[in-house]
């Protein structure tokens, strides 16, 4: 069973298991159709495609961040519309980096399902490989998908109230220049939740895309919590997608069931009644 990564040559001799289904997430925040015009022109063969902003998220009220999460329910059917089971191992893929590949295995963790995993330098890899693709777009048989149970998240009263109290550990996992307040391209407000910490999410990876060692995310990780306990962690990020590379990132480290607070910056910037911080 995969439960994290899978690498191309994982995925290559997993061809014809009965119990594979591949996921396409390929997106772009700028252009949100590019990823369903990418996948039409070509995929890793049997993928199906899933639309971070129409099947990955709920309803946006302006209230409730860019990218909410839909109901259990919601997200339940969508994976049985996927053909997705107890039995079914899934992988997940996006154009590289593994952002939006992260919030189907994140997702589909929440609700319980285990064996999901994110390909490890996703299409851009596949593709470098000469590896097989194909315009054929599946039929997938719909299946049963049981939430086993709801991972418990954080909201926006949960990170307000640890903010005096330092009783969490807040992961921001934009860019430098995004958490210190200097440019926000998605939103009205820039700047970061006081007291959150700026990890990155490109810190994860390697120069060609794939994640870095095992030992080495560990190592960042730790000197970043500082003797502070991972269990106390919480990720955001700009719409709860990329922050969900991190808790990908630091279960890869053996750090395993930190929280996603899932309105991120977003929800959090427009409720003008909470505390806005710049700077690093």
């Amino acid at each position: 069973m995969f439960t994290t990564l899978i690498s191309t040559v994982e995925l290559g001799t997993a061809f014809g298991r009965s119990d594979l289904v591949i996921c396409d997430v390929r997106h772009d925040l700028v252009q949100p159709q590019r990823g369903a015009s990418e996948y039409a022109k070509a995929h890793v063969p049997g993928a199906r495609f899933v639309h971070v902003d129409n099947d990955l998220s709920g309803a946006p009220t302006g209230r409730n961040g860019r990218h909410p999460l839909p109901a259990p329910e919601a997200a339940a059917a969508l994976f049985s519309r996927l053909g997705i089971d107890a039995t079914t191992q899934v992988v997940a893929y996006d154009q590289g980096n593994g952002m939006y590949a992260a919030r189907l295995w994140w997702m589909l963790r929440w609700l319980g399902h285990d064996a999901v995993a994110v390909l490890d330098g996703g299409y851009a890899k596949w593709l470098k490989e000469g590896r097989a693709t194909t315009t054929e777009v599946p039929d997938p048989r719909r299946a049963s998908f049981g939430i086993r149970h709801v991972t418990p998240t954080v909201n926006a009263a949960g990170v307000r109230a640890s903010i005096d109290r330092h009783s969490l550990f807040l992961i921001d996992a934009r860019s430098p220049e995004r958490f210190r307040g200097e440019v926000e391209p998605f939103g009205p407000v820039a700047g970061h939740i006081p007291g959150a910490h700026n990890r990155p999410f490109a810190l994860n990876l390697e120069a060609d895309g794939t994640f870095k060692h095992t030992s080495f995310l560990r190592a960042e990780f730790t000197a970043l919590l500082d003797g502070k306990s991972h269990e106390t962690v919480v990720h955001s990020c700009g719409s709860g997608v990329s922050a969900c590379h991190n808790i990908l990132a630091m279960e890869i480290a053996g750090l395993p069931g930190t929280r996603l607070y899932p309105g991120s910056w977003s929800e959090w910037s427009a409720d003008p009644s909470l505390p806005v911080e710049v700077g690093p």
